[in-house]
């Protein structure tokens, strides 16, 4: 062995190594996985072989001949689903993403410089908060309450921030089932808040990555999107919906956003006989395939539930959501939620613990997610009892369990 080092000329801007994956834990409560029963294997089966008969030569061609925005046919049919959020687009307004990650990525690299100022929700998707703290942007946090952000205290934000001198760059949000809280934003909410991002010429940047998910006859509002796509740029994703492994998901924008994004890519585009898979699949099946998933998942989120009440009680208060694969939920004060990740683990279950989620960590510290898709409802009922158990082997709370005995 010489000795030699790569860490000696690694970059100062290098993250700190990757955890080598070892496996996944028996009470799998955290990501965004989804239903294993509920991949429909055989449909795509017949929409790989369709699609392949249909357009298997243009494999033969980066991006399959279709261009850089990604698979017309898959486009074709996000505009068709759009429309179920009230938005009217055309194809030429949407843009193919590796995930709706990958949209995140080449939206800050189109807005962001380190130092610039952006506006997220108090509690947010952790992939985003991770993102923006990395590239050491200065994240401003908006007050939540159960219909989102808080339009008053936003103005004032805004307000403030104007009378400094500083104008974010953005306002990033969750409207439909929102990332932890899982609330939906009414529409009288959103008019309101495009109409201060509006008067203080901030976009918004709006992440519907949850919004097909939605079930008890809730009907979400049309998407911020729609009313108003100058000052809005629209992410989705079919990673909820079909596959996270499939990576795809879209954006919409207008041109002059797009072309910039576009721009922005360091790769060569997503892979093409993915795009081509799901397009043949869901513009026959979306529908049937999302309310399946749906009820299901809306019979595990009630498992979830019950077994929270029956192993903690009244010392856990959750947020139960409308749609959506996970639920937010709170313990008291004096539970520090990130001293339970290690203890947890070991018992074979893992969570997301709320400061991940959060903007203030601090202020969020007797907080987690756990997410209900993955596993069968008695995994959820035993994970649900043994992190319980955990959790009165560490805090002496909650002091009584149905399952477990002290």
């Amino acid at each position: 062995m010489s000795g030699f080092a790569y860490t000696n000329l690694f970059a100062k801007s290098v993250p700190a190594p990757a955890v080598r994956f070892a496996g996944y834990p028996k009470y799998n409560f955290i990501g965004g996985h989804n239903d294993p029963t509920l991949i429909p294997v055989e449909g795509l089966i017949e929409a790989a072989t369709s699609a392949l008969r249909k357009e298997g030569p243009k494999l033969a061609m980066y991006t399959a001949s279709q261009g850089n925005q990604g698979h017309l046919g898959l486009r074709e049919f996000v505009k068709s689903k759009a429309k179920l959020r009230g938005i009217d687009c055309a194809t030429d307004d949407i843009l193919i993403l590796a995930g709706s990650g990958q949209g995140i990525d080449l939206i800050n690299a189109v807005l962001l410089e380190p130092g610039d100022t952006v506006i997220l929700e108090e509690f947010s998707y952790g992939g985003a908060i991770t993102k923006l703290k990395r590239e050491g942007q200065k994240i401003v946090c908006a007050p939540l309450d159960e219909d989102g952000i808080k339009i008053d205290a936003l103005a004032n934000i805004l307000k403030d921030l104007k009378g400094k001198g500083v104008t974010p760059k953005y306002i990033y949000t969750i409207p439909t089932i929102q990332n932890p809280t899982g609330s939906i934003m009414p529409l009288e909410r959103r008019q309101q808040l495009l109409k201060v991002a509006i008067e203080y010429g901030v976009p918004i940047f709006e992440d519907e990555c949850y919004a097909d998910l939605i079930w008890g006859g809730t009907k979400a509002p049309p998407a911020i999107y729609s009313l108003d796509r100058d000052h809005v740029v629209h992410i989705g994703s079919f990673s909820k919906t079909l596959s996270p492994a499939l990576r795809l998901g879209y954006a919409i924008a207008d041109w002059n956003f797009m072309s910039r994004m576009i721009a922005c890519r360091s790769d060569s585009g997503c892979g093409a006989l993915e795009q081509m898979v799901v397009a043949e699949y869901f513009s026959q099946n979306f529908g049937e395939h999302v309310d399946e998933l749906s009820e299901t998942l809306k019979e595990k989120l009630d498992t979830m539930v019950e077994a929270l009440e029956r192993e903690f009680g009244t010392a856990v208060e959750p947020w139960v959501p409308k749609g959506g694969i996970f639920l937010w939920m709170k313990l008291p004060d004096e539970v520090d939620i990130m001293q339970l990740v290690k203890p947890a683990a070991d018992a074979g279950i893992a969570l997301n613990p709320g400061p991940e989620w959060a903007i203030d960590g601090s202020d969020c510290k007797s907080r987690l997610r756990l997410c209900f898709a993955l596993t069968s409802k008695r995994e959820i009922r035993e994970g649900v009892a043994a992190l319980a158990k955990v959790c009165y082997e560490q805090t002496g709370i909650p002091a009584q369990s149905g399952n477990v005995r002290r």
